[in-house]
C-alpha cells in the first residue's frame, strides 16, 4: 500500500510544476503582529462574498481576485482587531498588513459560513463550534471520532462503520445497530454536498479547511432537515495561485499517515486541486487463533477540484472524491458476562463448559482474543458533485448537484467467540443517493436579508446478506432439555439465512429563512420548510442448509433459531416545521439570542427483519412513525475580558414519538428493528471558552451538562440480565436515554515561543489536550452490566513551526494509557455474554509538514 502513496504524491507534485505556467492575477499579501512575527491561520474574506482564504504558517497569503474594483478585504483573527482594507488597484507588490492587540480585541473573528454567507461565529445566533483544517491536523483528529474531542457535545459510537450513530447533545441516530430505514438527526455535508450515510463520519478528512458543528435542529438553512444539528465541512478550495503541502506521520504499532495536496492555475481561467490522504497502522488487538493482530487501519483516499470562473460573478466548481477503508478490524472483545433470568443450563458459563470452551482472558484489556470469523470492514464512499455559484443582484445563487455511492463488505464474528455458534455474519451493501439543492442567498431590502431554496434526494440502498450457523449453534439455542434432541448431527451446522432487502426513499423540501434588522442591534430571525418524505421497503429472508429431514420434531428447533420471513411496506409523509429567533447585541461584547424550533425527523421503515409471533412477522412494526420535536434554545456569546471570549447555552428538546433501536433476542431479527418511545427529552447547558494569556500562553475549552430521560417508554426492549423474564417489554421510563453522558469537557492549552532550528525562524510550541466524560449507558433499556464507565484522556504534542513552511512535531495520544470502553453490547441472541469497542491504548509518533 505504500506504493499508492508514492504514486499518489509524485503525481501532485507534477500537477504542482504545470499548474505554476498559469498563474493567475491574485492580491498577495504577508499578515504580522507588532513584533513583525508571522500571523498563521488569518482569515482573509472578499467583504460581501464567499470568497476566502487563510495565511500560511509564514503569515503569506494570497486570494483570487473575482470582484470589480474597488473591493474590500478584511482581515481577522482571533484576538486581534479586525482591518477592512480597501482594493482600489491590482499591484504585484505583496501588502504589508499588520495586526494589533493593542486596541479593543474582537475574538469572534472565526469565519462561517452556516447561514449560507461568510460572517463571524459570535455574530451567528446559533450554538456553534468551529475547528480549523489546522486545528484539526495539530491535534490528530482526522475523522469525526477524534473531532468529538474537542466538541463534547458530540458523540460518535462505532461497531463497525456501517453501525455507527453520530449524535449531538444525546439525540441523532438511534444507539445501537444502524437501520436503513430512518434518517440520521445531524446531518453530514462537505461542500454543501449532504452525505446519508453515517458511515462516511468513519473515513478520514481530506484536506479540510474549516469543520463547523451546529447544534440543535437544523432545517431552514440546509437542505436536509435534521433534528439535531449538522457537521458543515468545508474543503480548502482551488486556487490559482500555485502552492503545495505535504504531510507525513510515524508512529508505534506501525502507524503511517501520509497527506499531500497541490493547487494551481491550469489556464487563465481554470484552476485546480488535488489533494490525498492515506493512513495505516499495524492491530492493536492479538487475535490468539490466527497468531495475527486485528483492528488494523488501512484508509486512502483522494480529493479533486476543478474551479472555472467564466467571468468575475460566477465560480463552477467540479469535485470529485474516492475514499477506500479495507481493514482488518472493528472486532471487539468480551467484557464480561451476565447472568440473564433463562433456565441455569441456557447460561452463558454453562453453555461454554458443556462445549469445553473458555475464554483466553476475563479481562478485555488484555486485548486477546480468539474470533474463528475473520473480521472485515470493507468499504467504499465516493462521487462527483458540480457546484454553480453566480452573484446576481445583492446576493448569490447557489446550484449544487451531487451523485454519491457507498459500498459495504463486512464479515463479522457476533457472538465474539473462537466457537463456531455463527460462522456467517455479513450484510454487504450498495446505497446510491443523487441530491440537488438550489438556493439564493442575498440582501433583499436594506433591512431584510435571507435565504430560500428547494432540495431533492433520491436514495437506494440494497443489502444481500448471510448468516450463518456452525456447530456450537444447538447449545446457544436449546430452549428445552431435550439434549439429545437438539444435538442431533448437522441439525443447524450450515443452517442460515439468506436476506435480500431493498429500501427506495425520496424526498424534497421548500425552505427559507429571514433576516430582519429591526435595529442595528435588534435582529428577528423566522424560518419555514415544508417537506415530502416516501419510502418504499422490500425485505426477504429465506433459509437454507443444515440437516434435510422430515421429522417435524428436528423442523420445529430450526424454526425455533431461524425463519423465513418477508414483507412489503411503502409509506409517505408532509409536515411543516419552522422556527423563530430573535437575537439582541447588547454591546459589542455581548450577543445575546433565543430560539425556537418546531422540528421532525422523517416516517421511518424497517428494512432489517421484524419480530414474530406465532411465526408470523409484526406487520404493524414495519412503519415507524416520524418524530415531533420542540426544540427551546438560549444563548449568549461574550468577550468578557481581553483577549477571552466565553459562550453560554441553555437548550431543552422534547421529542414524541422518539425513534429508536431495539435489538432483539431472536437471531433472525438480525439488525434490530425500529421503534417508537412515547416520549423523550433532553436538557442540558453548554460552555465554551478561550483565553489568550499573552503572546505565549492561549487556553480554550469547552464542557457540556447534558440531561437525557425517556419520559414515557412504556414498551422498552428487556435488558440483558432480564432476558428470559415472563415479559417481553419492560416500562423505562423516566430512566436516562442511552449514549449520553451528564457531563463532557474539554481542555486544551498552548505555550509558544520563537524560535530558530537549524537556521530557520519559526516557533516552539508545546500543547496539551483533554477530554473526559462520565458514565452512560450503553443500552436501549438501562442494563447494571452495560453501563459505560467515565474516563479522562490526555493527548500532548511538542514542536517546532518553522517560518519557511516546515512543521515537525511528536505528540502522542492517550498519554496516561488509560484503559476504556466507548461502547457495550450484547452478542447477538442475548446468551449473557457482552463486548466492548475499547478505546486505543497509549501511541506516540512525530509528524513532519512542508508547504510550498
Amino acid at each position: 500500500m505504500r506504493t499508492i502513496y508514492t504514486k499518489t504524491i509524485s503525481s501532485l507534485v507534477l500537477l504542482f510544476i504545470f499548474s505554476t505556467s498559469f498563474a493567475q492575477n491574485v492580491v498577495t499579501g504577508v499578515i504580522t503582529d507588532n513584533q513583525k512575527n508571522p500571523l498563521e491561520a488569518v482569515n482573509i474574506v472578499i467583504k460581501g462574498t464567499t470568497y476566502s482564504t487563510t495565511s500560511d504558517s509564514s503569515g503569506k497569503f494570497s486570494i483570487d481576485t473575482q470582484q470589480k474594483l474597488p473591493f474590500s478585504l478584511l482581515i481577522q483573527y482571533v484576538g486581534y482587531k479586525t482591518k477592512e482594507i480597501k482594493i482600489g488597484l491590482l499591484s504585484d507588490a505583496p501588502l504589508e498588513v499588520t495586526l494589533s492587540t493593542e486596541d479593543e480585541n474582537v475574538l469572534t473573528e472565526v469565519v462561517v459560513s452556516s447561514r449560507r454567507r461568510i460572517e463571524k461565529a459570535q455574530e451567528v445566533p446559533i450554538a456553534v463550534s468551529v475547528v480549523t483544517g489546522k486545528q484539526a491536523e495539530q491535534a490528530g483528529a482526522f475523522n469525526v471520532n477524534r473531532i468529538k474531542e474537542l466538541v463534547p457535545s458530540v458523540q460518535l459510537y462505532s461497531s463497525n462503520p456501517r453501525n455507527t450513530g453520530i449524535n449531538i447533545r444525546g439525540l441523532g441516530s438511534p444507539f445501537g445497530l444502524t437501520n436503513d430505514g430512518i434518517d440520521p438527526g445531524v446531518g453530514f455535508y462537505v461542500d454543501g454536498v449532504y452525505y446519508a450515510r453515517p458511515a462516511a463520519t468513519t473515513l478520514d478528512f481530506i484536506d479540510v479547511e474549516r469543520i463547523e458543528v451546529l447544534r440543535g435542529p437544523q432545517g431552514t438553512l440546509f437542505g436536509k432537515n435534521t433534528t439535531s444539528g449538522a457537521f458543515n465541512i468545508t474543503s480548502r478550495k482551488p486556487s490559482f495561485k500555485s502552492g503545495a503541502d505535504f504531510e507525513v506521520s510515524y508512529g508505534n504499532f506501525a502507524y503511517l499517515q501520509a497527506k499531500a495536496s497541490v493547487t494551481g492555475a491550469l489556464s487563465q481561467k481554470i484552476a485546480g486541486r488535488l489533494s490525498f490522504s492515506g493512513t495505516q497502522r499495524d492491530g492493536i488487538i492479538d487475535n490468539v487463533a490466527t497468531g495475527r493482530p486485528t483492528n488494523t487501519l488501512n484508509n486512502q483516499g483522494i480529493r479533486g477540484q476543478l474551479l472555472y470562473t467564466p467571468s468575475e460573478n460566477t465560480n463552477i466548481t467540479l469535485a470529485g472524491d474516492i475514499t477506500t477503508q479495507h481493514n482488518d478490524g472493528y472486532a471487539q472483545v468480551v467484557a464480561g458476562v451476565a447472568p440473564t433470568q433463562r433456565a441455569a443450563y441456557r447460561q452463558f458459563n454453562a453453555i461454554i463448559a458443556d462445549l469445553n470452551y473458555q475464554l483466553p482472558s476475563l479481562n478485555a484489556f488484555d486485548r486477546k482474543i480468539d474470533h474463528d470469523t475473520p473480521w472485515r470492514s470493507n468499504q467504499d464512499l465516493g462521487g462527483a458533485s458540480l457546484n454553480i455559484d453566480t452573484k446576481i443582484g445583492e446576493g448569490t445563487l447557489t446550484s449544487t448537484t451531487a451523485w454519491r455511492f457507498w459500498t459495504w463488505d463486512p464479515s463479522n464474528d457476533r457472538d465474539f467467540t473462537g466457537l463456531q455458534v455463527l460462522a456467517k455474519s455479513q450484510n454487504p451493501s450498495r446505497q446510491t443517493q443523487f441530491t440537488q439543492e438550489v438556493r439564493y442567498a442575498g440582501q433583499i431590502t436594506s433591512k431584510i436579508s435571507g435565504v430560500a431554496g428547494v432540495f431533492f434526494i433520491d436514495q437506494t440502498s440494497k443489502t444481500k446478506g448471510t448468516e450463518e450457523s456452525g456447530d456450537a449453534q444447538w447449545r446457544f439455542s436449546q430452549s428445552t432439555t431435550n439434549t439429545a434432541l437438539w444435538k442431533t448431527p448437522g441439525l443447524f451446522e450450515g443452517y442460515g439465512i439468506k436476506t435480500n432487502a431493498k429500501i427506495h426513499s425520496t424526498s424534497a423540501a421548500v425552505f427559507g429563512q429571514l433576516d430582519w434588522s429591526i435595529t442595528e442591534r435588534l435582529h428577528v430571525l423566522p424560518g419555514l420548510r415544508y417537506n415530502y418524505d416516501r419510502k418504499d421497503a422490500d425485505y426477504d429472508r429465506k433459509t437454507y442448509g443444515g440437516l434435510q429431514t422430515t421429522d417435524p420434531a428436528l423442523i420445529a428447533l430450526k424454526k425455533l433459531v431461524y425463519t423465513d420471513q418477508a414483507f412489503t411496506s411503502d409509506t409517505d409523509d408532509t409536515d411543516f416545521s419552522g422556527n423563530l429567533t430573535v437575537s439582541y447585541k447588547v454591546s459589542d461584547k455581548i450577543n445575546a439570542y433565543g430560539t425556537y424550533a418546531k422540528s421532525y425527523k422523517p416516517v421511518g421503515v424497517n428494512v432489517a427483519g421484524l419480530p414474530s409471533l406465532a411465526g408470523k412477522p409484526i406487520l404493524e412494526l414495519a412503519v415507524i412513525k416520524p418524530e415531533d420535536v420542540n426544540h427551546y434554545e438560549f444563548g449568549v456569546k461574550t468577550s468578557p475580558i481581553k483577549n477571552s471570549i466565553l459562550n453560554l447555552t441553555y437548550f431543552n428538546t422534547d421529542i414524541k414519538d422518539f425513534q429508536t433501536n431495539v435489538q432483539a433476542a431472536e437471531l433472525g431479527v438480525n439488525r434490530g428493528y425500529l421503534a417508537n418511545a412515547d416520549e423523550v427529552r433532553v436538557k442540558g447547558v453548554e460552555l465554551d471558552a478561550s483565553f489568550i494569556v499573552n503572546k505565549h500562553f492561549a487556553f480554550s475549552g469547552a464542557a457540556t451538562y447534558t440531561d437525557g430521560k425517556y419520559v414515557k417508554f412504556t414498551n422498552a426492549p428487556l435488558p440483558l440480565e432480564e432476558t428470559g423474564a415472563a415479559v417481553s417489554f419492560k416500562d423505562v421510563s423516566g430512566t436516562d436515554l442511552p449514549g449520553v453522558s451528564k457531563w463532557a469537557g474539554s481542555l486544551s492549552g498552548e505555550y509558544t515561543k520563537d524560535a530558530k532550528f537549524f537556521a530557520n525562524t519559526g516557533k516552539f510550541f508545546i500543547a496539551l489536550d483533554g477530554y473526559a466524560r462520565s458514565e452512560f449507558s450503553s443500552s436501549p433499556s438501562a442494563s447494571k452490566y452495560l453501563i459505560v464507565p467515565g474516563y479522562a484522556i490526555f493527548n500532548g504534542r511538542l514542536g517546532f513551526r518553522a517560518t519557511e513552511g516546515l512543521s515537525v512535531h511528536i505528540w502522542g495520544r492517550n498519554l496516561l494509557d488509560k484503559d476504556y470502553y466507548e461502547q457495550l453490547l450484547p452478542a447477538g441472541g442475548n446468551s449473557g455474554q457482552y463486548a466492548g469497542v475499547i478505546g486505543d491504548q497509549r501511541t506516540y509518533g512525530i509528524t513532519l509538514k512542508y508547504s510550498l
